[in-house]
């Protein structure tokens, strides 16, 4: 029989919602933040999320506290779930916990993204390790993987990896997250699995743009999008490998790599490629001026895709270490305001095809 952990998981959103009521239903001692009062009594009255995960049946014995100290203290495994936006004003808050401070709580990390710091764009990881106890550097644990929080919590099979170069500490997350739909495997690699789970999400709204034309043009299909997905991995691996991937060729063929950009290219659940989809089909970014004033007003669109983030972010990595990312820096340019999305993948895929001709003028099919 498992031995109950006592977890606090940090942010309400779909994601780290699902994961809770995983592992509450597996008998751990489960509470979960939330900064939205609605999803607080929600999920304790009603035993559901109605705001992020709509539809979902939760764990009856899962508990909700706004109170962001009580879900942190005292817990033998800490999980932070909030966007990266929001990330470093929670971990600010969690160095005034007092078995935090003591180095007694074990930390994984689901949020996706880099996160903007006074000394520059940081992986999520490398972030919070500069904020947190010296006792946490190089023992936090990054998880990630393709993993819809939709189907998860319908207890659909799901793969996911702990990655930390603590590999103690990975395989501590791996037997906890090893419940009801999970299946978990450890990696060494904490650069790569970051990279992959931030960059696809770039990619993907690229997708939905690519996968909107399809509907309106002859000319785009499944082979086109296909092209996407192989090119897609390619920046991702470049840019890892430009920050240091330990095993960049293992981890992009793994389900940290290809499996989370495929799932979170194609599927319904994905926030990114609906979002890539709705600039084309419901033009979501005409009520903003850049990308800048995207990022603070999203809530226009109604949800955040964390693809718009990590897109200001690549940009400048690109331009630091001299990469060759045209998706990634063309889904820069279309949030932006600075090109057209139509503009974008004309040219996208010029550069594939080397400024080959094609025998149907890209102006013409495109339309």
């Amino acid at each position: 029989m498992r031995k109950a952990r006592k977890v606090g998981i940090l942010g309400a959103g779909a994601w780290g919602t699902a994961v809770a009521s995983v592992l509450s239903k597996a008998g751990n001692q489960v509470q979960i933040w939330a900064f939205e009062g609605d999803v607080v009594n929600d999920i304790n009255k009603n035993h559901s999320n109605s705001r992020y995960l709509p539809g979902a049946a939760l764990s009856p014995s899962l508990e909700a506290s706004g109170d962001l100290k009580l879900v942190a203290n005292n817990k033998d495994f800490v999980i932070v779930a909030t966007p990266s936006l929001f990330t470093l004003p929670l971990i600010k808050t969690l160095i005034t916990i007092p078995s935090i401070l003591e180095g007694n709580t074990h930390i994984g990390v689901l949020t996706k993204g880099f996160i903007p710091t006074p000394r520059g764009n940081k992986l999520v990881l490398q972030a919070i390790e500069d904020y947190l106890p010296g006792i946490y550097k190089d023992n936090l644990v990054y998880i990630s993987g393709p993993s819809h929080a939709e189907e998860v919590v319908q207890g659909k099979i799901t793969a996911l990896v702990a990655a930390s170069r603590n590999p103690l500490n990975a395989i501590r997350f791996k037997h906890l997250l090893n419940a009801g739909p999970l299946m978990v495997f450890s990696s060494l690699d904490t650069i790569g699995v970051q990279v992959s789970a931030a960059v696809k999400n770039v990619i993907a709204i690229a997708f939905g743009i690519l996968d909107a034309l399809k509907e309106q043009s002859n000319f785009v299909g499944d082979n086109t999008e296909s092209l996407l997905l192989a090119a897609g991995l390619n920046e991702i691996q470049s840019l890892a490998t430009a920050l240091g991937s330990s095993h960049p060729s293992k981890t992009l063929t793994s389900i940290a790599g290809v499996g989370d950009l495929d799932v979170t290219c194609r599927s319904i659940h994905g926030r990114n490629r609906r979002f890539g989809r709705e600039i084309i089909l419901k033009k979501a970014l005409e009520p903003f001026a850049n990308l800048d004033d995207f990022l603070v007003n999203f809530s226009k669109l109604g949800y955040l895709p964390e693809g718009a983030a990590a897109a200001k972010h690549v940009r400048d990595f690109v331009d630091f270490y001299g990469l060759r990312m045209p998706i990634s820096m063309g889904v820069y340019r279309i949030l932006n305001k600075e090109s057209d999305p139509l503009e974008e993948v004309k040219n996208f895929l010029r550069i594939l095809a080397g400024n080959y001709e094609l025998e149907m003028p890209l102006d013409q099919a495109l339309i």
